[in-house]
């Protein structure tokens, strides 16, 4: 009995401790003036100079750092700081055309400290595990290869026919529902200021919608899909389930019990203030390809995830290469200039199964730039 009862104590002990250190790692998520100090701004002012010191407004704010970091920190804590305007332009890549805000020097400083030492901590540890975006060791490549892992495991269970339905957010960023943000932050945060900050950035964008160029735009973004990634892994017990930002897919051996899982996601997408692109949204057989994050996929018959290139990129790739040429013809590029444009698409060109698609485009460099632009084997 007294071992017993020495163990529950324990046990209890233990349980308690746990609870108080849990509720100090929160609190130091939620305290302004913990989270704003001046040596965790000058450290997230270190971060956001890295790759772009070449930038003249970069240099400016290098050059005085530790008075402008003061300031922020002065103005932050006094209750006077405001984000500066936007920086608004429009980026056209491959024929799609974005509407970019970029903040200042000053407003990135800020939101590294905020998402750093805060946001991030405070919010991602509700994420599910294939949530991919944003986060740190996660990304594009991460998604890849969770989806590479998925479908093997697939196929070790019930073989190379089945099903996945992929979908896709319509304008994603622009149709964030700030009711629900502020929702998840008032269930993160207790203290005020931390919330009136976090709005602040978010209530720039207008009245609904967060802007591309903005670290706190980004990491709400994911975290407006959280209930939608919760909904589809523990309600439609869904295993093999991942997002990217706005891109998602569920495998399943059923196409019928997908074709539901779509109408249930549908409900929960409108209660959360998200439109699903149903030209983009659609159900294929694995073993006949699909597409997700622009690359083709397919399961052959004996369990090989095969990944094809995009054939837009090649084509692209193609004709950049003969505009290269002209340039070269003209002075205005160098040999150097080109083989470093032709090496960077030969290494995302060899993350897929595209070996004759890279031999018919090293035969077409040869063709246009000869020794010229020789390059390694």
């Amino acid at each position: 009995m007294k071992n017993e009862r020495r163990t529950r104590l324990r046990y209890e002990k233990h349980v308690a401790t746990r609870e108080q250190k849990k509720r100090e790692k929160l609190h130091a998520y939620d305290n302004f003036d913990q989270i704003f100090t001046y040596e965790n701004l000058y450290k997230s002012g270190k971060k956001i100079v890295l790759g772009v010191r070449w930038k003249e407004s970069i240099q400016r704010y290098i050059a005085k750092k530790p008075t402008t970091v003061w300031m922020i920190y002065h103005k932050l804590h006094t209750g006077i700081y405001h984000p500066d305007p936007f920086f608004e332009f429009d980026l056209c890549e491959r024929g799609k055309t974005r509407h970019i805000r970029s903040c200042s020097v000053r407003d990135r400083n800020v939101q590294r400290c905020l998402c750093d030492y805060s946001l991030v901590p405070a919010i991602s540890g509700s994420f599910i595990y294939d949530n991919g975006a944003s986060m740190k060791d996660k990304g594009y490549s991460f998604s890849v290869a969770r989806i590479t892992k998925f479908l093997r495991q697939y196929y070790r269970k019930h073989g190379s026919n089945g099903y996945i339905l992929t979908y896709d957010f319509k304008k994603f960023f622009d149709n964030v529902d700030h009711d629900q943000i502020r929702r998840i932050i008032s269930e993160a945060y207790t203290d005020e200021r931390m919330r009136a900050i976090i709005m602040m950035f978010v209530d720039q964008f207008g009245e609904r919608g967060l802007g591309l160029g903005s670290q706190v735009s980004q990491v709400l973004a994911l975290a407006s899909g959280n209930e939608l990634d919760h909904f589809i892994k523990e309600k439609l017990g869904i295993k093999y389930y991942g997002r990217y930002m706005d891109d998602g897919y569920l495998i399943h051996e059923s196409k019928e019990y997908l074709q539901d899982c779509l109408t249930k996601i549908q409900t929960v997408c409108n209660r959360l203030g998200i439109t699903l692109n149903m030209n983009k949204t659609k159900i294929s057989r694995i073993d006949k390809g699909f597409t997700y994050l622009k690359i083709r996929f397919f399961v052959t018959e004996d369990g090989k995830v095969a990944k094809k290139i995009p054939k837009r990129s090649v084509v692209r790739m193609r004709r950049k290469l003969k505009k290269l040429k002209t340039k070269m013809d003209d002075g205005v590029l160098t040999a150097s200039d080109v083989n470093a444009s032709f090496q960077s698409w030969n290494a995302y060109a060899n993350q897929f199964d595209a070996w004759h698609t890279r031999q018919n485009m090293r035969k077409l460099y040869y063709e246009l730039f000869g020794q010229k632009g020789a390059i390694a084997a």
